[in-house]
C-alpha cells in the first residue's frame, strides 16, 4: 500500500488510511472502530445507539443512495459486491419513491393530466 500524503496524522506519513491513534504503524481495529460508532451514536443521542454498527451504516448509506436515484451496478461498484443479486436486496427497501412516481404519472390521476 502506498504512503499517505502531508497532512495525514499532523503531516506524519502513514501506511494505513485509518491507523491507530497510538501507533500510526498499525491498522484502525475492528472493534476501535466499533467503539468510536457506538460513541459517536450515544453521543447523537440516538433512540437505540447499541444497535448502530458499521453494517447498520453501510446498509444505510446503501439505502439512501439507492433511494436518491444511484442505479444499482454503481452501488454494486461503491459496495464491492462480486454479484448485482447482492445489490439487489437494495431495491425492495425503499419503495415510497415508486410509489410517489405511479402516482403523479398515472394516467388516471386527475392531477397528472393537468400536469
Amino acid at each position: 500500500m502506498a504512503e499517505a500524503g502531508p497532512g495525514v496524522s499532523g503531516g506524519a506519513s502513514s501506511t494505513w488510511l485509518f491507523h491507530s491513534v497510538r501507533n500510526s504503524t498499525k491498522a484502525l481495529t475492528r472493534q476501535a472502530i466499533l467503539l468510536e460508532i457506538k460513541e459517536a451514536a450515544a453521543a447523537a443521542e440516538l433512540a437505540s445507539p447499541e444497535r448502530v454498527s458499521p453494517h447498520v451504516l453501510r446498509h444505510a448509506f446503501a439505502t439512501h443512495m439507492h433511494s436518491g436515484g444511484t442505479g444499482l451496478r454503481v452501488l454494486q461498484e461503491l459496495l464491492g459486491h462480486a454479484g448485482i443479486e447482492t445489490t439487489q436486496i437494495y431495491t425492495h427497501l425503499d419503495t415510497s419513491r415508486l410509489h410517489q412516481i405511479v402516482r403523479d404519472l398515472h394516467p388516471l390521476n386527475a392531477q397528472a393530466g393537468s400536469a
